[in-house]
This record gives C-alpha cells, structure tokens and sequence, in this order.
C-alpha cells in the first residue's frame, strides 16, 4: 500500500497516498490539515526530536507569551491528533509514534537509502512560508534545523551520485550530482561528481566545458583557482600496471602487503601506487571480494595517511560496497561504511554519519576490533553533537575492545577523544588521565602524525587548570609537530590553542596573532574550525574588534549547519555579549539542553544583563 507522507521540507502538510480512492461525488478527499502555524512547529519539534520532549519545556519553547502555555500546547496537540489520524502522540516525555502507513520526510532522511531515493522527497525548506518572527528562541532553534537539514539533503544526494557512479549508472549519477549543484554552486565534490560522470558516459567535451565553467564561476565569485580535484575527475589515475604482470589472487595480495610495508615505513606515495596497483589487478582477475578490500585499503590510506577526503576517495568506498557481495557483513564492508561515516563526520553532516556508522555496525558484528574502530568514530560524533555522555561510553567501550585486541594505536585515539569530552565538560582530573595514557600510546607506536592532537589538548588541560608553563610546552609543541607534517586540522587546533594562552595571559596583540594564523589554512574537519571560531570571537571581544560580530556570525552559521549544538550556543552567547537581548534568551534555553556544567556557567556569565 501506498503511504501518507507528512511533508515538513517545503511548504508543510499531509499528502495522502498516491492511490488514494477517489470519494463519493462532492466530497472533498484531502487529508485533514493541522490548522495553525503554532500546530506545525509542535508537529516539527516533535518530529525532530524522537527521544521525546518535556511538555513544560516545549511549552514554554512554542507559547512564551501564552496566559496557560500548558493549555495552549494541549490545544495543538489535540488538533494534530485530529488531523494525523496515524499518529500517537502522548506521554512526557512527549514523543510522536507514527503508525504503519504514516511517514515522515524529516524523521527518515538521516536512514534514507541511496539506492532508492526519491530526490524530489527532500525539496524545500523546512516549515517553510511559516514565520516566527515573534517567538525568537523558537526562531534560532529553527534557523539552526533548517541549515542541518538542507546539509543532510545535499549530503544524501552526493552519496546517491556516487552510488550511481559505483552501481555503473552515470547518467543518475550526473541528474543527482546536478541538484545538489542547483543548491550549491560551489560543492567541490559534486563538481568532480558530474565531471567524472560525464567521462563515464563518454561525453569528454561536455566535460571538460563543465570543468572550465567551474573555474570561471570559483574565479569570478570567489577570486580562488578551480579546486584541483575537479580538474582531476576528467582523468582516470590509473596505475597503469605492466600489461605482464599477472592479475591473480597471489598478485593482488602482494601488492596489498607491499603497500602496507610502504605506509608503515612512511613511503606515503610509494605505498598508495602499490594499492591502486592491487585495486588494477583485482579487477582485471574480477576477483571482486579482493577488490572491495583493494579500494577500502587504498581510500583508508588516502584519508589517513595522505590527508584526502574527498569525492575520488568517497569513490572508492562506493565502489568497494558495490563490489562487496550483499551478504550483510564483512570486515570489508563494515570497514567502508566506518569511513564513509568519518568522512560525513568530518564534513559536519551528523545525520548521514549515524546513518554509515550504524550500517557499520550491523556489518561488523563478530569483529571486536571493527567494532572498537567504529566507536571511536560514533564518539567522535557524539562528541561533536554535545551529547557527552553518548560519548564517553561509546568511547570507554571503543578503548576497552581496543585493549583486548592488542591495538595500542585504537586504544590512544580512544583515550585522547575520551579525553577531549572531559576538558570540554571541565572535568580536568579525567581529561588529564586520558590525555597521558594517550600520550604513552602515541610515543610507544612512534605515533608522531597523531602527537599534534593530544599534545594540543593535553597543553589545553593544563591551561584550564592555571598552569601556564605546562600548557606553553605542550601547545608549542603541538603547533610544530602539526606544521611540519603540514596538517591542516592540527594546525587549526594548535592555534587555537596557542590564541587561548595569550588570552589567558592578557596578551591580545599575540592572541590576535594565532588566530590569523589558524585561520589561514581550511581544515577538512569542521569542529577545528568551529573551535578555532569560537576563540576568535572571545579575542576580538577582548580587543573590542569590529571582527567580532563577523566571527560570531560565521561560528552561527557552521554549527548551525553542522549539528554542533554547544558551538550554536556559545556563538548565541558571544551575540548577546555584543549586545543582542534575543541572541541572550535563545543561548540560556538551548543551553539547557545540553549536559554541561561548564558551557551552563559560561553562558549565564556571557548572558548577563
């Protein structure tokens, strides 16, 4: 049977099934229609938050100035109930239960599958036409979800292009790679998307025309050369192995084992030729379970140890689930969809990431040490979402797994993100136990690309507990260690860190100093650059700079679209310090919802008067 949508992407309302019967003569089928704006915002709320909501809270969200908020949410609920006629909504914690038959656009975008999607499902803004001018906490809460959603919309339809791409489908691949282009003019990766769909339909003129528009719009509107990897996507990079060289089993595994000895000796571009070498051969053998294990080998290398997160390296996991027999687990496939998940981490995108993650850990079940990977990286999340305690156990599992399997490196990525959520909440005895054992990790396996993370932090522990000294050596440390290795990421941290301890010490001219300085380079990961946005307003506050309403703005709008709901608050905050009495009101509430002891006191401190 077909199935009753609720629409709130777009202009809100109900659509009835596609084969509805029609009604007697004169009688109007539409479905009921929730009757009010305030109607629809409970509806999205709800929709938006399926753990369930205290009914005081929501009340007091969505009917400030009502003489009975209580009464005045009742009300609206009753009215959904009457117009959703498959839907349960009760309880407090108040959720919404949609029946079989009933669907909601919002609740199913994070799990929608890429290779049935309806792009025509996911058009619009959320509530939109609907405005809530004179409820702005209300406001800032929905300005946050629409930045969210319309991120994920563009996220699922990139991976439903590369998806086609992989399935040998160009043609969907170019029609979805051009709608989120329609959005995004400026989607490096979908640029690629379209160039290389273009090549695989053999279409190379209309390619390389799309490839020179791009330049000129990145030109004209930006004043930046044409990202490189768009200009690679018109070319196949081949490793043009020896047309003798057997294509067998033995080869491709050889190939495989030399790369890792490359990698592991630090022989980063001898190693990634010697994998693209085995992904060659493995399809010439048409040994396709090797060569799902050759691509996710080969995209693990690009991301980790070659920097790369881009479309060719998303590429190579699609490709990789393509090949993977649809068994429902394998190391190889769990493998690729916990990269495909980091990589949605780290672009901001927290829906599509606990998508991948959980596909992940459906696949990984009887592997401890997959799995102990795949929390990390659920942490990691997590972590970045605000929801601390999700993290600290997802970590603590992650370490202990890590652990029983021997894997010294799993085990101090895991302690040093465990360790990141204790100094974000202010428990700095934790945040240090961590952060050393951690260290030790890093220095037993000669760790030293991983150094610059948990330097940072440790050095940032120390700062929080007054200890200078400290926390300049370590900090200092992190900043060469992450330069030399030429680390965007780090190096964001690492300035940030540094501008904190010239704040700390009233040196703003220096503070002023490093953030210039992590700014400079775009790390990959968007919580640098949330972090690094967040000191660089408190400094440009400190030194009355005009630039502090810019920060505040841009920290507004990445974690905005980005699900980082700590860094939303503390940019409300930073408003209010500036002067903005609605900025205060919507930092204190959404500030609520957060467990954190230290963002709770910050923000009355900043929200004060």
């Amino acid at each position: 049977m077909a199935d009753t949508w609720i629409r709130l992407l777009g202009p809100p309302r109900i659509e009835p099934p596609d084969a509805a019967p029609p009604g007697p003569p004169g009688r109007d089928v539409a479905p009921l229609q929730p009757r009010g704006r305030k109607a629809w915002a409970v509806l999205a709320y709800l929709a938006l938050n399926p753990a369930g909501v205290i009914r005081t809270r929501t009340a007091a969200l969505l009917f400030p100035d009502a003489a009975d908020p209580l009464g005045a949410l009742r009300w609206n609920l009753s009215e959904l109930r009457r117009a959703l006629g498959g839907a349960a909504i009760a309880g407090d914690p108040l959720r919404l239960d949609l029946r079989p038959g009933w669907r909601c656009d919002v609740s199913e975008l994070a799990s929608a599958s890429v290779q049935d999607l309806h792009p025509r499902r996911f058009e619009g803004q959320l509530l939109e036409g609907l405005d809530f001018a004179d409820n702005p906490v209300f406001e800032s809460w929905l300005a946050d979800q629409r930045y969210r959603l319309e991120t994920a919309v563009q996220s699922l339809l990139y991976d439903a292009a590369l998806a086609a791409l992989a399935a040998g489908t160009p043609s969907d691949a170019a029609a979805l790679a051009s709608q989120v282009l329609q959005r995004d003019p400026f989607h490096t990766d979908c640029a690629a998307v379209l160039v290389k769909a273009l090549v695989a339909l053999g279409q190379p003129g209309r390619a390389r025309e799309q490839v020179t528009r791009f330049g000129e719009l990145y030109r004209a509107e930006l004043g930046l050369p044409l990202p490189e990897e768009v200009r690679r996507a018109l070319s196949d990079p081949g490793a043009g192995a020896d047309s003798g060289t057997p294509a067998n089993a033995a080869t491709v595994r050889s190939y495989l084992d030399a790369g890792a000895a490359s990698l592991s000796a630090g022989a980063v571009d001898r190693g990634l030729a010697q994998l693209r070498l085995a992904v060659e051969l493995s399809q010439r053998a048409g040994e396709r379970r090797l060569l799902a294990e050759s691509l996710v080998t080969l995209a693990g290398a690009v991301i980790h140890q070659a920097g790369g997160r881009g479309a060719e390296v998303a590429d190579f996991l699609h490709r990789a689930l393509s090949a993977e027999a649809p068994d429902g687990g394998s190391r190889t496939a769990a493998a690729a969809y916990r990269e495909l998940g980091y990589l949605a981490v780290q672009r901001g995108v927290p829906d599509r990431a606990a998508a991948w993650l959980t596909k992940a850990m459906r696949a990984a079940t009887g592997f401890p040490d997959e799995q102990s990977r795949i929390l990390a990286i659920q942490g990691m999340l997590a972590s970045d979402t605000a929801r601390y305690g999700e993290a600290a156990a997802a970590l603590a599992e992650s370490v202990r797994l890590a652990g029983d399997a021997g894997n010294r490196r799993q085990q101090a990525f895991g302690e040093a993100l465990l360790g990141r959520v204790h100094l974000i909440r202010g428990e700095l005895d934790l945040a240090a136990a961590c952060l050393d054992r951690a260290l030790d990790g890093v220095a037993a396996e000669h760790w030293t690309a991983f150094e610059p993370f948990v330097a940072g932090l440790r050095g940032e522990t120390y700062l929080a507990e007054g200890k200078f000294e400290q926390a300049a050596a370590l900090i200092d440390r992190s900043w060469v260690m992450a330069e030399l290795a030429g680390d965007h990421c780090y190096m964001a941290l690492a300035a940030g860190a540094q501008a904190r301890l010239f704040l700390a010490r009233g040196d703003l001219a220096a503070a002023e100093h490093w953030v210039g300085r992590g700014l400079a380079p775009s790390p990959w990961y968007l919580w640098y650059s949330a972090r690094l946005l967040d000191v660089a307003t408190e400094v440009a506050l400190a030194a009355g700079s005009p630039q502090a309403a810019e920060f505040a703005d841009r920290l507004a709008a990445l974690a905005g679209r980005s699900g980082m709901r700590e860094f939303a608050v503390r940019a409300q905050s930073h408003r209010a310090s500036l002067g903005d009495a609605a900025a205060a009101e919507s930092a204190r509430w959404l500030a609520k919802e957060i467990d954190n002891p230290v963002l709770a006191g910050w923000v009355e401190r900043q929200t004060a008067g």
